[in-house]
């Protein structure tokens, strides 16, 4: 049984994990590259295999780095059954649409630009439309957390609780291989204990090998309550100086998330009592389908539901809707707490906040979630004094917050735990590491092997591996 990474090996985007044994070929997730244009735009057209080939596709999550070239699967010739779960079956037609519009809105600007007599800058066509999303929704199968189905001949699949956002999945692959019985696990992005909302990742038995994600290794996270205090902390600061504080978050759990510890600070009176704006139609349409899956809230969350209190609304709290009143707010000036996508500061409206507020020592910049090479996140991150923004370079004087321990990954004492965890419920042979940058991906196999796991691979791109 063979390997193949053609994405999110040595980087955290772009997932896509073709399994190969006997019989067949199972495409674990199909995330869109994200980072510089050109080479995201080519990576993204050609995917580094041939969809014709692949039988089935499994589909960890919603995630755009995970499910966001799905349409190009089936624009490339694939024509079988993606599987995932009900949550990640909503949710992914949430982005996806989103996906496709943001695309076309990009198109359009920079093709204007263009037309305009910016000539260094390259003509953009769109990966996909809403058809193609429609096309590639048709072919999804819901299965719920727990049920085992058989999937292809000798192949059965099972979903468990990831952790990480509403639906995300731990996935269980039982494949008999010529006589040969092995059941092989995909982390997906393995979440966090302790995170408000959602259930821990489910620790799983009997696995023969592991593929993990390694986002974080060699890294540790702060407790998630040191993370609010920090947010709280960001908060007073940056409204006493008459600032608003810009949170680039992304639409799908991380929202959802801020919105609960929001609003807990600000019912124990621990923030100021100004506005807290959430600015993406997405947010509030990823919202209404968290609303539908309280089966995957945790017990804190349904506790707050059945006490008729929702875990997404409280006072002060605005829902932003159409562009107009997107506008009016990047330009008001009042303090206040705006959440707007995109999560790594690449496209949506957040764009026109940061716009608005990054040349302003009085605002605030918080970075709540992993920021990939080459996006503008990572830029803010690294506190570049200069920062590009639609095409212009803007200086960067608003203060730069980081606050890690809001992360929705596992850390690398995590990742460790759960593949020790693993271990004792199994055989566990072998480790294969992506979704990581390479320093954190060594730092994760060093971890690995010095306690005692001694096949840890960590794959090149389209490396193929044989799994024994």
């Amino acid at each position: 049984m063979r390997l193949t990474c053609a994405g999110a090996a040595g980087e955290v985007t772009g997932s896509r994990h073709l399994l190969r044994p006997s019989r067949g070929t199972i495409l674990l997730d199909c995330g869109l590259v994200q980072g510089r244009r050109r080479e995201a735009n080519e990576r993204n057209r050609t995917l580094g295999f041939r969809p014709r080939e692949v039988d089935l596709c499994v589909l960890s999550h919603a995630h755009i780095d995970h499910s966001g070239a799905l349409p190009m699967l089936l624009k490339g010739g694939f024509t079988g059954p993606i599987f995932t779960t009900p949550a990640t079956r909503n949710l992914a037609a949430a982005l996806l649409e989103d996906s496709a519009l943001i695309q076309a809105a990009d198109a359009r600007y920079i093709n204007r630009r263009i037309a305009k007599g910016h000539e260094e800058l390259e003509p953009v066509e769109p990966l996909y439309d809403e058809a193609d999303v429609a096309r590639a929704l048709a072919r999804m199968v819901a299965v719920p957390y727990g049920v085992a189905m058989a999937v292809a001949p000798g192949i059965t699949l099972t979903f468990e609780d990831a952790g990480h956002v509403l639906g995300s999945a731990v996935v269980l692959l039982d494949i008999d291989d010529d006589g040969v019985r092995r059941r092989v696990v995909f982390s997906g992005d393995l979440g966090r204990a302790g995170r408000p909302i959602l259930r821990d990742p489910t620790v799983v038995s009997g696995a023969d090998a592991l593929i993990l994600e390694s986002t974080y290794g060699g890294r540790t996270h702060p407790p998630v309550e040191g993370a609010t205090e920090a947010l709280a902390e960001l908060v007073r600061r940056t409204v006493a100086r008459g600032g608003r504080v810009i949170v680039p978050a992304f639409a799908l759990e991380r929202a959802q998330e801020l919105v609960y510890e929001l609003g807990g600070l600000r019912r124990g009176g621990r923030i100021p009592a100004v506005p807290v704006y959430v600015d993406s139609p997405l947010a509030v349409r990823v919202t209404d389908v968290f609303k539908l899956h309280p089966e995957c809230y945790d017990d804190d969350a349904r506790r707050l539901l059945e006490g008729g209190q929702s875990p997404f609304d409280f006072p002060g709290l605005i829902y932003v809707g159409d562009a107009e009143e997107s506008k009016a707010l990047s330009t008001s000036g009042e303090p206040c707490v705006i959440l707007s996508a995109s999560g790594m500061c690449e496209a949506g409206r957040v764009l026109h906040h940061l716009k608005a507020a990054v040349e302003d020592p009085r605002n605030a910049v918080a970075i709540v979630g992993f920021q990939a090479a080459h996006t503008l996140g990572r830029r803010i991150v690294e506190r570049r004094p200069r920062v590009r923004i639609f095409g212009v370079e803007r200086e960067l004087r608003a203060e730069v917050a980081t606050l890690e321990g809001l992360s929705a990954h596992a850390d690398e004492p995590a990742l460790v735990a759960y593949a020790e965890a693993l271990r004792e419920r199994g055989p566990l042979r072998q480790i294969v590491l992506v979704h990581g940058e390479p320093p954190a991906q060594a730092a994760l196999a060093q971890a690995l092997r010095s306690r005692g796991f001694p096949t840890v691979h960590v794959p090149s791109q389209c490396e193929t591996l044989s799994l024994s």
